[in-house]
């Protein structure tokens, strides 16, 4: 017998899920340290729009609240594809190693080449990914029987300290603490259309390949034998979806620094509201990943106004307590 989540369309899920991420964009935009209404935010969108809090809007928080979109986005699903890649309900692009390792070659970068372009910054957050990555998996791999969900979380804890010590150090040692500071902060402050326009596209192209290959992700996510029974080129598939999960967290870190827990939670809720078909996960990963990256970016624009909160630490508070409850459920509490 068919529950009554089970029995609401997916088309309907969607259109909720649409409703809800608009409603936060409006409550992020109206709200602030500087008094905003909705008529303000209209006639931000329009061309004929004029006066100081329109400039506000289309200069500083439409910028923000659009980093915080694909931030959201970005962090979601690829907590979602690396859930189902290695079947391990803790992974997370923030405890596997992937935003610390971008943090690293990000602190590395501005040490050595101060000059650096966003071009530059960003290809470096996407090289730092790639190695974090690759040595969690290596050393959770190195003994007989493969890895194991708790193993390579252990790993991701060992091998982030580990980098994000590195970055703490070239930090310390070439006078930079400041500015890795703010990016291994976490937030969406000083955000500009420059840095968008970089950006975005590839966490665009990062989404939209996920959805891609969304079929593929949910045979390998059941099962790596029936995957290559049905005929899958497992190798290739994972390379690929490796591939985006480097580009979708490189790109979030070179963007707003760190930023944990997201990728581990959104999957989660997500499950509980569509299922385990990542046709359907995919999708409302962004949305709902978005949505929560609005509403905590909000709250800390708001909470002790005009004194920013930084969202890094709202997004633990709220992480931290999940992350511990997923352990204790073994991974199945939603």
């Amino acid at each position: 017998m068919k529950t009554q989540n089970q029995r609401i369309p997916f088309f309907y899920k969607l259109i909720g899920s649409l409703l809800l991420f608009v409603a936060a964009f409006l409550v992020s935009v109206v709200f602030g340290a500087a008094e905003t209404t909705v008529k303000d935010v209209w006639l931000a969108l329009t061309p004929a729009g004029d006066g100081d809090k329109v400039t506000i809007l289309r200069e500083i928080r439409f910028p923000r609240e659009v980093a915080a979109i694909v931030v959201g986005a970005s962090l979601a699903v690829s907590g979602a594809i690396m859930q189902g890649m290695t079947r391990n309900p803790l992974a997370d692009p923030g405890l596997l190693g992937l935003t610390a390792g971008a943090n690293a070659a990000l602190a590395v970068a501005l040490a050595f080449f101060p000059s650096i372009s966003y071009y530059g910054i960003m290809i470096a957050c996407f090289i730092g990914s790639a190695v974090g990555a690759l040595l969690v998996f290596g050393i959770s791999s190195m003994k007989r029987g493969g890895f194991s969900p708790f193993r390579i979380v252990l790993a991701g804890a060992a091998v982030s300290a580990f980098l994000f010590a590195i970055s703490e150090g070239i930090g310390l040692y070439f006078k930079l603490s400041k500015d890795v500071s703010m990016w291994t902060a976490g937030g969406m402050i000083g955000t500009t259309w420059n840095q968008l326009q970089v950006i975005v596209p590839f966490i665009l192209i990062g989404i939209v390949v996920s959805i891609f290959l969304s079929r593929q992700l949910t045979i390998l996510s059941l099962n790596e034998d029936v995957a290559v029974g049905l005929g899958q080129r497992t190798a290739f598939v994972k390379t690929i979806l490796f591939i985006v999960i480097v580009l979708l967290a490189g790109a979030a870190v070179a963007l707003v620094g760190n930023m944990v827990f997201i990728g581990l939670m959104i999957p989660h809720i997500v499950r509980a509201v569509v299922g385990t078909d990542y046709r359907f996960i995919i999708p409302i990963s962004t949305l709902f990943g978005a949505t929560f990256m609005l509403l905590a970016d909000t709250l800390g624009r708001t909470i002790n106004a005009p004194y920013e909160t930084p969202v890094a630490a709202i997004v633990a508070m709220m992480g931290l307590p999940f992350f511990l409850f997923i352990v204790r459920k073994g991974g199945k509490g939603f």
